[in-house]
């Protein structure tokens, strides 16, 4: 079985997932600044975290087997993308 996602199914998880973000946004930024939230795109569900693995185990527990859209509160994707992979902009 391929758990790989296409493209197209990447594309949907993230615009689904800036989407709910977007009108949950004001309740955790800038309150939580600097901290995660886990976003279940098919739920509408988040789940904050000190960390992305806390946002994300949160996550896991109450949607086995789901996809999650990933977001650094305050932060936008690219620049959460660049913290996930340590890296940083000049």
């Amino acid at each position: 079985m391929n758990d790989l996602l296409t493209k197209a199914e990447i594309k949907k998880v993230a615009d689904a997932g800036e989407k709910i973000y977007e009108k949950v946004k004001s309740d955790y930024d800038p309150k939580y600044r600097g901290q995660f939230l886990a976003v279940d795109y098919e739920s509408g569900n988040v789940y904050l975290g000190k960390t992305s693995d806390v946002a994300l185990n949160k996550a896991r527990v109450a949607h086995p087997g789901h996809v999650f859209y990933l977001i650094k509160i305050g932060f936008d994707a690219v620049e959460t993308l660049a913290h996930s992979l340590n890296l940083s902009f000049a």
